[in-house]
This record gives structure tokens, C-alpha cells and sequence, in this order.
């Protein structure tokens, strides 16, 4: 990796430690805590990448790309980012971001995304669109989260939005499904035309879906829970689908329920799926993505002083309890939930007691990892076993079923493994109750590579 990059970042630390990996990658780097000074190297003609932050003390790293851009066509920037919420992927996308990374990263990855972008040329020509308004009002918007899981979301909202294929959103009851929907409808070209959620009698009658794409006029339609629509209504939107022209609305569906299985089952039109579904996003379930739960949690308790004028905060055993606890509804009972103890609480540090009183009046806690998962995972193989054989025709698979099944499963659990514990072979193999030159030997044979990870802040 050669060349120049400049690094914007206001924390020491950051500057000096990509400076260090920077160059021992074989670049010349150039770090400041000013977007003054980055921007008079910019300008004149340093740099071969920028890697800076969003907030310094002098500026805002997203509003200097358009400058950036201006300036230099081409010049490729990765902006880094403490501001973990849909906003700063959507904005860093909308400003022809070369990428975007939240904090704190995984400085491996970093270093791999800033080698492409040396060897990749951007565009000299970006895109041209209006800068995103938040109609939501900033902190307002509830897509909070710094987990792995919800930046890959906000990075594929952020990639579709602007785009005309449907949009599929997943996940179980309470995850916010609609939130995402109406994110990619308010941050996209769209946002001024209409956002019309549809129902199944909306599509009732000879008129019905004419009169709902009268409705929607160019905007977007969602079809809310499309698992629970009746065949009949099911029957309409694929028809209504085919008959879409150049003027149609954008369309998106949500569903709870494994659509693949509903298909197996007779449940859903299979037409209907892969009309739908041009891009599915997952929604992850809280238990999914745990570390956000306390910063979900502040975000709700903030939200009551501002809407409530109540002054509550979670005591540590109170939030280790709510950390731990299993969330059956997602995002939407956590936020109940702070809202309940928040209203009833009678002093400002809300105790483990309390919160202990309040869940179990609801659905029974269970352990985040139980007896129940291997049996939802021997579910997801089977169904993936038996659509793989299903697309054979009635012929049998080439030989050697067993070997290459048993590598698709063996690959993952060793990368996540090892993702888990940072790269340190003794402690993946003590993980996964293997010896130590077994792993290594599968490491080899399977062609993993191995990065010993450092978390920065």
C-alpha cells in the first residue's frame, strides 16, 4: 500500500496510531486535529485518501466533502464517526463519502478499506443531489445503535435509498421495521411525495389499487406485514405490481414471519417474494445486538426528561439487569418499558428493584443464549438442506454433500470465532474446545486469514 493520506481527527491517540499503521503500510500520512489545515493541504494538492472524523473542534468532517469534492474530484475520503446513528451513514452516503466507519473500529478493517481506496479510483463525476434534510429532528430518530449489526443496516439504507427496487424489511415484532421503511422514503429523492402504508382493504374492489396509486402518486408504498394478507390480496399486488409504469411509487414491504417458510408452507405466492423482494434488509432483535441496549436505553430516558420533564437515569445494577434481560419486543418494549419506570420511579436513580417489578408483570426473562438456539439452528439448516436439494429437480446433488456442507458451516464458526477473540488462537481454540494445531491446521485448509484486532476509541 503506497501513498499519501491525510488524517483529520481531534483525539491524539487515533492520529497517532493510524499515522503509526499508516505508515508501517508503506504511506506517507499527514495528521492534524483541524479541518482548517486538512482543508489547505486539499488544497493544495497533498493526499491521496482523507481519513477524518465528523466532529472537530473547527467544523464538521461530513460538511467539508462537498469542498472536498469541489476541489479535488476523485479524492477518496473514509469518514470515521462517534455519531452512531442512521443520520451519519446516510449523510456520509449523500456526500459521496468513499466510506464510512463508526467508532470505535477495528483498525484492521480500517486499514483495508483505506488500501482500496488508494487503488480504486472514485468517480470525477459524482451524483448530484439535494442535501438530505432531517425531517425527523435529529435526536428524535429512534434507528440508534454502534453495534456491527446496526451499522450494516445503516450502510444498506443508505446504498438503497436513492434507488428504485423494492425493499423487503425483516424481523421480529417490535425491531422497527417501519422506522427503516419510512427512513428510506424521508431520506431518499422522494421525501416531498406522499408515504401511503397499505392495507389489505386498501386493495379491496375493482378500484382499489388504482385508487391507492393515486394515492401514493410517485411516492412509496409499503405493504405492512405482508405475511398476513389473505391469498386474494396477495393476488391483487402482484397484479398491481405488473401494471406499474415510469411514474410508480416506490415499493416496500415488512414482514415478521420467514417468508421462505410461508412459501413451503402454501402460505405466501412465491411470485409475489421475488417481486417484493429486490432488497431485503434484516432488522436485528435487541438480544441480537446487546451492546446497544444502554445506549438505547439513555436515548429513551433522555427522550422522558424532554417530552416528561422527568430527570431519570438507570443505577448500575438496574442497567445491568436491563442489559441482561431477554427484550421478547424488541426495541418497542425497551422503550415502554424506561417510559413506565421513568413516569412511576419516585426518586432520580431508578434501582434494580424497580425494574425487577416492572418486568415481571411482563413476558418471563429467559438467558440470551439457551437450550432453545440449537434447535432453531438445526431448524435453519434443515430448511436450507432442503431448498439446496430442492434445486436439483428431483437429481440428486454432485457427490461430496457432506464435506461441502460441513465447510459452509465449519468456515463461519471459525471466523466468528476468532473475530470474538480478537484473533488469538489459543483463546478461539479453548472456545471452540479444539486443540490448537487442529486449528491452526483448519485455518490453513479452510484459507482464513488471521488479524489480531485492536479496538480503538
Amino acid at each position: 500500500m503506497d501513498g499519501t493520506v491525510l488524517v483529520a481527527d481531534d483525539d491524539r491517540t487515533i492520529r497517532t496510531v493510524l499515522t503509526q499503521a499508516l505508515t508501517r503500510a508503506g504511506c506517507k500520512v499527514h495528521a492534524t486535529s483541524s479541518l482548517t489545515t486538512l482543508m489547505r493541504w486539499v488544497e493544495e494538492g497533498k493526499g491521496d485518501l482523507v481519513i477524518s472524523d465528523v466532529v472537530m473542534p473547527d467544523g464538521n468532517g461530513l460538511e467539508m466533502l462537498p469542498k472536498i469534492g469541489q476541489e479535488r474530484p476523485g479524492l477518496p475520503v473514509i469518514v470515521i464517526s462517534a455519531q452512531n446513528t442512521i443520520m451519519t451513514a446516510i449523510q456520509a452516503a449523500e456526500a459521496e463519502a468513499y466510506d464510512y466507519l463508526p467508532k470505535p473500529f477495528d483498525l484492521p478493517d480500517l486499514m483495508k478499506r483505506a488500501a482500496r481506496a488508494l487503488d480504486q479510483k472514485r468517480r470525477v463525476a459524482p451524483r448530484k443531489t439535494e442535501p438530505v434534510e432531517d425531517t425527523t429532528g435529529g435526536d428524535d430518530l429512534p434507528l440508534v445503535g454502534r453495534t456491527a449489526q446496526m451499522q450494516a443496516l445503516y450502510r444498506l439504507v443508505a446504498r438503497v435509498m436513492n434507488t428504485d427496487l423494492p425493499v423487503l424489511v425483516t424481523g421480529e415484532s417490535g425491531t422497527g421495521k417501519s422506522l427503516i421503511a419510512k427512513a428510506i422514503h424521508d431520506f431518499s429523492d422522494r421525501r416531498t411525495l406522499p408515504f401511503v402504508v397499505a392495507s389489505a382493504a386498501d386493495l379491496a374492489g375493482a378500484d382499489g389499487p388504482s385508487t391507492l396509486l393515486a394515492k401514493a402518486k410517485g411516492g412509496s408504498i409499503v405493504f405492512d406485514e405482508v405475511s398476513d394478507y389473505d391469498a386474494e390480496t396477495q393476488g391483487r399486488i402482484v397484479r398491481l405490481l405488473d401494471t406499474l409504469g415510469e411514474t410508480a411509487p416506490r415499493i416496500m414491504a415488512t414482514s415478521q414471519a420467514d417468508l421462505m417458510a410461508e412459501i413451503e408452507a402454501g402460505r405466501f405466492r412465491q411470485d409475489l417474494f421475488y417481486r417484493l423482494g429486490g432488497v431485503t434488509i434484516p432488522v436485528p432483535s435487541l438480544r441480537e445486538r446487546v451492546d446497544d441496549i444502554p445506549l438505547l436505553a439513555e436515548h429513551f430516558l433522555t427522550r422522558g426528561e424532554r417530552d416528561l420533564g422527568i430527570v431519570r437515569r438507570l443505577s448500575p445494577d438496574a442497567m445491568e439487569l436491563v442489559r441482561a434481560y431477554s427484550w421478547p419486543g424488541n426495541v418497542r418494549q425497551l422503550e415502554n418499558t424506561l417510559r413506565r419506570l421513568a413516569v412511576t420511579s419516585p426518586e432520580e436513580e431508578i434501582t434494580r428493584a424497580e425494574v425487577e417489578a416492572v418486568l415481571g408483570s411482563q413476558p418471563a426473562m429467559e438467558p440470551l443464549k439457551g437450550g432453545g438456539e440449537s434447535e432453531k439452528l438445526s431448524a435453519a439448516v434443515a430448511k436450507h438442506l432442503r431448498r439446496y436439494f430442492d434445486l436439483h429437480g428431483g437429481a440428486l446433488p454432485p457427490p461430496g454433500v457432506y464435506a461441502r456442507i460441513l465447510r459452509e458451516v465449519e468456515l463461519p464458526l471459525i471466523e466468528i470465532s476468532l473475530d470474538a477473540t480478537a484473533g488469538n488462537q489459543a483463546k478461539c481454540a479453548d472456545l471452540l474446545g479444539i486443540n490448537r494445531n487442529t486449528l491452526r491446521k483448519k485455518i490453513t485448509d479452510l484459507d482464513i486469514r488471521v488479524t489480531r484486532r485492536r479496538k480503538l476509541m
